[in-house]
């Protein structure tokens, strides 16, 4: 199967950089940029049936800003991603004001082993 999807228009085999909804209950048909994910209610379309839709009359046509080019990552993301990873690498701390019982810290239970999604855990030290 290809990654590329397709035009749903018969007999289209351009690539689909379109994603077209029909809003049955506003009688709308909104055209926007390619969806994340192919939906069964919603069409692709290649960029000259997108220039062409029209929709039946009475109804009205809402469209969405395409992006021509492909998106690429820039310097704000990377340093997102990047600020993200250092994050979830850095060692969770309780707060200073949380305590067990009599105003005393309890330990965090350690992982001892694990199991597929199972992870045994050692009891906290009373």
């Amino acid at each position: 199967m290809s990654p590329v999807r397709r035009c749903s228009r018969t007999a289209c085999g351009r690539p689909a950089v379109a994603t077209l909804t029909y809003v049955y209950a506003d009688s709308t048909a909104v055209l926007g940029p390619l969806a994340t994910y192919a939906e069964p209610h919603c069409y692709d379309l290649c960029a000259p049936h997108s220039e062409r839709l029209t929709a039946p009359r009475g109804w009205d046509v809402v469209r969405l800003a395409v992006d021509p080019g492909p998106t690429r990552p820039t310097g704000d993301d990377l340093e997102a991603l990047a600020n993200a990873v250092r994050e979830a690498a850095r060692p969770q701390e309780r707060a200073a004001g949380a305590g067990g019982v009599g105003g005393r810290r309890e330990a965090d239970p350690m992982e001892v082993a694990r199991r597929g999604h199972l992870r045994v855990l050692r009891s906290p030290e009373p």
